[in-house]
This record gives C-alpha cells, structure tokens and sequence, in this order.
C-alpha cells in the first residue's frame, strides 16, 4: 500500500485530500434482505485496524504451540474460556471477554493488491466497475452531508475508496497522526477577501466546466471544496491534534505512529466522524517473520488494547465497532528464509465494540492452520457483519453510472453467532 505525499498548500489539494459529504443515492429495488430481518443498528461509527501485508494467524489471534508449523512463540490464556492468543498479545489477552476472534477466514485472493481491494469492498477486482470500499458504503449512507469533519478518515495510508459512489465519499487522507491536516490555514499573503475571491473563481470554472461536458463528477468536486472549507473554519479540526492529551495516555497507546493513530481515531469518532482506518504496516514477512511479527505486535497489542479502554471510559464501545485485519493469512510451512508466504485459504480476523459480542472464538482451522475446520467466513460474510452493526442493509443496491447493479455485499450473510 503506497503511502501518500500530502504537502501542496493549495484548497484542491485539502479537497481532493476528500472531505466527504453523504451522497443522495437511488433506491432501484426493494432490498434482497427485509430490514425486518436484519438486528437493529448497534454502532454508529467503525475504526478499521488495519495490518497492511497480511499478519500471520498462527502467530497472532490463532496459534498452534506444539505443532511443527506453530513457530516458537507460545499461546497464553486470555479472559474468555477457549480463546488462546500469542504470548506477544499479552494486553489483549487480559482484554479477550471484549473481543471476537472470527478464525475462519478464507478466500481465494492470495495477490496483496487484489486481496486488499477484496477485504476492503468485499468483490474481486473487476476492470468494468471500480466497487466502493465499506468506509465508502458508511460515508455515503450514514454521513451527513452538511458535517464539518470527513466521514471517511484513512491515517497512515490511502485506504480505498467510493468507487462509482463519486469522490465526495472516499477517505480523507492522513499521512502521519498527531498533528492538524496539512494546507488547512490560508497561506501567507492571502486574507478572506481574497480567498472569497477565490472560491468564487473556482465555482465559475466548474460551472462553464459542468455545462460544457455534462459531466456529474463536477457535483462531487463541488461538495469535496466545500468540506474543505468548512474543516479550515471549524474548532471541531482539533481533532487532528493530540497537544492537548496526556502524556499518560499517549503512553498508553504507544508513542508510535499506528499508537498515536489509534488515540486520533478514538477522537473522531468522539466527534462523529463515521468511519476511520488506521494502518499498521510491515506484515508481509517471507523473512525473519517471527522477528517482525513479534515487533509489531509490541506496537499493536498497547495499541489496540488501549483503544478498547479509552472507548469503554468514554462510553463509546457500544455505538463505536473495531475491525483488526489485513488482507489474507501465512503459510503454516515455514521457508528457508525463516519467514512464511501468502495464504489465503485460512486466516482471523477480530471484532469488539458497537454490539459485538465479547470473548467469542467464531470458527477454526485445522491442527496446522492450514484449513479452515468448521464455520467458514467469507469476506462478505465478515463486511455483512459489520454492516449490520452499522445499520447499513449489507444487500442495499445502488446502480453504477454504467446502469449496473451493486450491492453493499456480494451476498454477504452476517454471522448471527457474533451479534449481541
């Protein structure tokens, strides 16, 4: 996942940065799925933690001690009977009546672009339709299009975005957390009159722009400049900002990049931003993977546990989902490099907060984490999931410009058995 360059002071580049307004969609059909059949919405916001290059499961929320394919770290008891966690999890562990451990994964996209674009929007890549991710899905149908703050936060790397739901709704970019978004002042030499002047400059040329082309993508332009400026005036941009934690908390989180953009997201979503990623990357280990996975999980496990009580103190874990994920699992063979490749077929993923409920293990693999045993998931099943929570109807149609019709899932079934 490329990392983005955010430093062009200029009004284009904080929008197309992508402050998100909510579209105003077209119902084409009734839903596959009757709203009376779907539970009522838990969450009103998700946090997706994201661990960018596909985390081993063996070494992390599935462990196989023992087990010629296990690797050398053990598996320690957690605060929900049945649920073993790695010795490198030690905080989450003591946390494992909060969290959902879904370990039977699978899929069959095993390329990192093609298996990122899946979890995130729940399709296999499709060269006829560029498919929204879920932050899209949430931006479009839950966000409000007058909102100071994006509905969409990526910190730390692009995320993916709204697909044929138009740019207004894909993520607001963050290259690194902590501090306000760059090109968010007026610049120097450049008072209100003038940027008025400005503006209205801008609205003239994509006005002769729309009624020379025809083209709608105009209209999304127009709603990402005027998020744009509502952010640079609002007091609510603070957000971005973590001057004024304690130094306590910032401790607890983890003085780090993916710590510091665990504390920030915990932040928007205080103040309604509805959907936020967070990436965590280097876990794609086909060498020294014990050595780096066990790094990473230092940053993540301090990380994402203090998420979890920071949201609990502020009583927002019940309206406010956490996802932890990449994008497939390892292998259980450990190469000659000391590292474990691309695996697809069997992996976990985790689920806390927003009606989820707590120290559940959903589905297993096999005695090597090889296959998945019983109760499978699939990425739309685990999308549909999260859906629900945030009471979007995962079979909600809406049609491309193309005239083609796409649903929030590829029928994607929520997991009863994780619902509260």
């Amino acid at each position: 996942m490329t990392m983005p360059t955010l430093g062009r002071r200029s009004l284009l580049r904080l929008g197309t940065s992508a402050f998100f307004g909510a579209l105003v969609s077209r119902w084409i059909s009734p839903s596959r799925a009757l709203a009376g059949d779907l539970p009522a919405a838990k969450a009103d916001a998700c946090i997706l933690l994201w661990l960018n290059g596909g985390p081993s499961h063996i070494d992390t929320f599935d462990p196989k001690p023992g087990r010629p394919t296990g690797g050398p770290f053990k598996a320690i008891r957690t605060r929900a009977p049945g649920m073993m966690l790695s010795e490198h999890l030690p905080l989450l562990a003591d946390r494992g009546d909060r969290i959902a451990v879904v370990r039977g994964m699978t899929s069959k996209e095993g390329n990192h672009a093609r298996a990122q674009y899946y979890v995130h929007t729940g399709y296999a890549p499709n060269p006829t339709v560029v498919h929204p991710s879920l932050g899209g899905w949430t931006s479009a149908r839950l966000g409000d299009p007058h909102a100071e703050l994006p509905a969409f936060v990526s910190i730390a790397g692009p995320s993916f975005g709204a697909g044929f739901l138009g740019v207004q709704n894909g993520p607001f970019v963050i290259a690194k957390a902590g501090a306000p978004p760059p090109d968010a002042t007026l610049p120097t030499g450049v008072d209100r009159a003038r940027f008025g002047r400005r503006l209205a400059a801008l609205d003239a040329m994509e006005a002769r722009f729309a009624q020379s082309t025809g083209d709608a993508k105009v209209e999304g332009r127009r709603q990402v400049y005027a998020k744009a400026v509502r952010l640079m005036d609002s007091p609510k941009i603070d957000a971005f900002d973590l001057a004024s934690e304690t130094d306590a908390t910032k401790k607890a989180y983890g003085d780090n990049d993916f710590g510091r953009g665990c504390l920030v997201a915990r932040r928007l979503v205080e103040r309604g931003v509805k959907f936020v990623e967070v990436v965590l990357d280097g876990w794609d280990t086909h060498q020294n993977d014990f050595e780096r996975t066990q790094k990473l999980m230092g940053t993540l496990d301090p990380a994402f546990s203090a998420l979890l009580d920071d949201l609990a103190a502020r009583k927002l874990a019940g309206r406010t989902l956490v996802a932890c994920m990449g994008e497939f699992g390892r292998t259980p063979r450990i190469n000659a490099n000391d590292g474990r490749d691309h695996w697809p077929g069997a992996w976990s993923a985790v689920l806390a907060g927003g009606g989820i409920r707590g120290g559940v293990v959903h589905g297993a693999t096999d005695d090597d984490g090889a296959k998945v045993a019983h109760d499978p998931t699939t990425v739309p099943d685990l999308l549909a999931t999260m859906a629900v929570q945030l009471g979007l109807d995962p079979a909600h149609t809406e049609v491309t410009p193309a005239g083609r019709p796409i649903s929030i899932t590829d029928d994607g079934t929520p997991i009863r058995a994780l619902l509260a």
